[in-house]
């Protein structure tokens, strides 16, 4: 498979900062998540992934997550996603109103087993009875494949494996495959190897743990990627792997994207704003450079 070298006219970024951002950190007031969400809305975001339908036990944070979506409300044109671990916290999700279920499972069996106690294929069973409940709501599901360009417990993972488990979800009913690289194991070259079996009709969800998130994205772009998870600030990262850093920011996407004359339809001063805005909320510095020192320059 040949992979074009041009870029888009336009992308999609979900926004993933309320609650992979969030979800690590000592937790906020829903009010605090709420004025996070209305200050991306105000920048132009009309993706969202607004909360996690978790155990407040196990991820304090993402408590509140229906008084979250109540809050927010409907905005027009804007899709409100929520991840959730299994039915039941679909079933709590899909109840709340959102627009959009994400659930994950791991490319890599060991991280699969750490992050949620579950094999690979018990992982499977269980997002295919999240993708009946949904359909039968209408609602899409968005199935993310974590460590899909490396795990730090078994090193690279064959592309062919990553391909094999994105057909088996969309077999299951999932509306759309993103590929997250969890622990910041791709490279331009894996980000290659993979999307030559997977196709390019998939989102990426990308961290800077090596600092080549950016350059990631790019070579995405570049191969003919057109969605993209990112987090506000910089902020997230996984609990479940040593040194794992937070996502690609926002805001550094945009910013790249605004160089390059690629549509985000987000607009970065007022996404800078909100990183500003959540970085007070947490307490300390975003890893976000952009939202330091500011974009090289803004377009009209």
């Amino acid at each position: 498979m040949t992979l074009p070298a041009s870029l888009p006219d336009r992308i999609t970024i979900r926004e993933v900062g309320a609650r992979d951002g969030l979800q690590a950190e000592a937790p906020i007031t829903v009010d605090q998540r709420l004025e996070l969400l209305d200050a991306l809305l105000i920048a132009g975001v009309t993706h969202l992934e607004v909360a996690a339908f978790v155990s407040p036990k196990a991820v304090p944070s993402m408590a509140g997550a229906a008084e979250v979506v109540a809050g927010l409300g409907a905005p027009e044109g804007v899709v409100r996603a929520a991840l959730v671990p299994n039915v039941r916290g679909a079933e709590l999700a899909l109840a709340a109103g959102v627009d959009e279920l994400t659930v994950t499972i791991s490319a890599s069996g060991v991280y699969n087993e750490r992050n949620v106690k579950m094999t690979i294929d018990e992982s499977v069973e269980a997002i295919a009875a999240v993708c009946v409940l949904a359909a039968d709501a209408g609602v899409p599901v968005d199935a993310v494949i974590s460590c899909a360009f490396g795990s730090p417990y078994e090193g690279d993972i064959k592309p062919a494996e990553v391909s094999l488990l994105r057909q088996r979800l969309l077999a299951l009913g999932a509306a759309a495959i993103t590929l997250a690289d969890t622990t910041g194991m791709a490279t331009p070259r894996r980000i290659q190897e993979v999307l030559a079996l997977t196709g390019t009709d998939v989102g990426l969800h990308l961290h800077e743990t090596r600092g080549t998130g950016l350059v990631n994205a790019y070579a995405g772009l570049l191969a003919g990627v057109r969605r993209f998870d990112t987090s506000v600030g910089g902020l997230g990262g996984s609990p479940f792997a040593a040194g794992a850093a937070g996502n690609v920011a926002t805001e550094e996407l945009v910013a790249l994207c605004d160089d390059l004359g690629v549509s985000t339809g987000i607009g970065i001063d007022e996404l800078i704003e909100a990183a500003l805005l959540v970085q007070g909320f947490v307490g300390h510095p975003v890893p976000s450079r952009v939202a330091k020192v500011g974009p090289r320059s803004r377009r009209a």
